[in-house]
């Protein structure tokens, strides 16, 4: 991983360094780890980060598939948990780098390294991981980004979107009626 790491890690302080008044951020993917691509181990993003002149000009865009096609287990809510609890250990700072969600089903089994998208919730990942994704506080003001396959008319996001929405936890009646209270001020 070092020579390859190391001409990305080049690269990104080589433009840094043609436009030093510009301080745009660039977002990391993660990876599924197809070929010999580097980002599909927590790790290889920790790397990097590591190894920039201007670390906190990094941050994360992590997307679902890419990630259980790696190897990570988020296939149930615990298992989503664990994988995010590694994530937060391994990169530096990860809660504030994380900047974008791409939310993707998987047409590829765990750890298959093949990056192929499917419709959330028709893929190998399942439901868990997203119902967990869509509550989970910590998640809740990142964008997240569908990348779906598509049709001409784009139906298949109005239908995702739809599952999506409905993993959303509803308030439950006890919710509703404190945020009631904290309105009524007398």
């Amino acid at each position: 991983m070092k020579k390859p790491a190391w001409k990305i890690t080049a690269s990104i302080d080589a433009i840094w360094r043609v436009i030093p008044k510009v301080k745009t951020k660039i977002a990391l993917e993660t990876t599924a780890g197809q070929g010999s691509c580097l980002g599909h181990r927590f790790e290889h993003i920790a790397h990097i980060i590591a190894n920039v002149r201007e670390p906190e000009r990094i941050c994360i865009c992590l997307d679902t598939a890419h990630i259980f096609a790696a190897g990570y287990d988020i296939g149930s809510e615990n298992a989503a948990k664990k994988t995010f609890r590694k994530f937060d250990r391994i990169i530096p700072q990860a809660r504030d780098r994380l900047v974008a969600i791409h939310l993707n089903d998987s047409k590829a089994a765990r750890g298959s390294r093949v990056d192929r998208h499917a419709h959330i919730g028709k893929g190998k990942i399942g439901l868990a991981a997203f119902r967990f994704i869509m509550n989970a506080p910590r998640f809740g003001k990142i964008p997240k980004v569908l990348e779906t396959p598509k049709g001409k008319e784009l139906k298949e996001d109005v239908v995702n979107l739809r599952t999506l929405r409905r993993l959303i936890a509803s308030p439950t009646p006890s919710s509703r009626a404190q945020a009631r209270d904290l309105t009524n001020f007398g």
